[in-house]
């Protein structure tokens, strides 16, 4: 009897039947890593979607901030934790620019992880401090120019979005400036406010509420339309810089080999998160919506990151920019 019984589990195994840990998933906390300091843009967002996502699979999920090295310490943490949907990563556009970044990277993108969905997509801002000279992007663009030793622009560390649209904006118009990197974004917007630092480009997470209060100065959004929650701010390509475009995105992670049935519900409660009153507001505020159900799931995101990574590999590599 007992032989029968043996025989009969491992055929279920082999048919597919999800193990019983799957099952029962989720029966304590998840923890969702941030691969930044709190207070900044991604930990925003993981702090909106972690109320209603909580909801959904009853079951609290924290968040942890995980800070350094551009995202790829916590990154690499969730890529070697156990696969049984506890631990999750919420990533940016780092997630695709880090191979090309990093020489050493010590996970794989496409390969050590299973995509969960993807979040939101969110335009970025060119800002300086309220007393900075140039009144507009042109006058920015002459001021960096003529006083390039002079001006610094702060960033959240190497990999970081604000880093990758300052050595985008550097590029555009032929000139370097000193870079001062931070271990996230909120203490460089702290630095940005004091007026320690210059300028500065970042998410509208994370600066739509400061130039609402005209505590900075802003010159231009990064995304082809002007967006509603600051309808007066031109794009970059309006305010003269043409062809300057690009978005930050967030999305959700879990480690390789993750049972299916964990990630189903994982992506089930992002999707269910994504249609709550109160992230679509928020997110709204801050100049973001969240993206399209059929775009926030696994399928979805593991194509978007492929696209990504092959965009910006080679426009990091022209630059010469690598860490080790």
């Amino acid at each position: 009897m007992r032989t029968k019984l043996l025989i009969i589990v491992a055929g279920l195994a082999l048919f597919g039947v999800a193990p019983l840990q799957a099952q029962e998933y989720p029966s304590k906390v998840i923890t969702m890593i941030v691969p930044f300091t709190a207070g900044g843009p991604t930990d925003t967002v993981a702090r909106l979607l972690s109320v209603p996502m909580t909801k959904a699979l009853k079951q609290q999920v924290i968040v942890e901030n995980v800070g350094g090295a551009g995202g790829t310490i916590a990154a690499n943490r969730v890529a070697k934790a156990t696969p049984d949907g506890y631990t999750i990563l919420i990533h940016h556009i780092g997630m695709s620019t880090a191979p090309a970044l990093y020489r050493k990277l010590p996970y794989n993108p496409m390969t050590d992880f299973e995509p969960i969905g993807l979040i939101n997509e969110v335009p970025m801002t060119l800002v300086a401090k309220k007393d900075f000279p140039a009144k507009d992007l042109k006058e920015l663009i002459a001021y960096v120019k003529a006083n390039k030793d002079k001006v610094n622009y702060a960033n959240a560390g190497l990999g970081a979005a604000s880093h990758l649209c300052g050595m985008l904006f550097m590029t555009a118009i032929e000139t370097d400036v000193t870079t001062v990197p931070y271990s996230g974004t909120a203490p460089a917007m702290n630095d940005l406010l004091g007026g320690q630092v210059d300028f500065m480009c970042d998410q509208t997470t994370n600066t739509t509420s400061q130039i609402k209060a005209e505590k900075i100065k802003v010159y231009g959004v990064t995304t082809k339309k002007r967006i509603a929650s600051l309808p007066n701010v031109p794009t970059m390509d309006e305010a003269g810089l043409k062809g300057f475009d690009v978005s930050v995105w967030h999305a959700l992670y879990a480690p390789k080999s993750t049972p299916k049935p964990v990630i189903d519900k994982l992506t089930n409660a992002l999707h269910v998160a994504l249609k709550d009153d109160n992230v679509k507001l928020r997110f709204g505020e801050l100049g973001t919506e969240p993206v399209a159900e059929n775009r926030a799931t696994p399928a979805a995101l593991r194509t978007f990151l492929k696209a990504e990574i092959d965009k910006w590999s080679p426009i990091i590599k022209k630059a010469g920019t690598y860490a080790d």
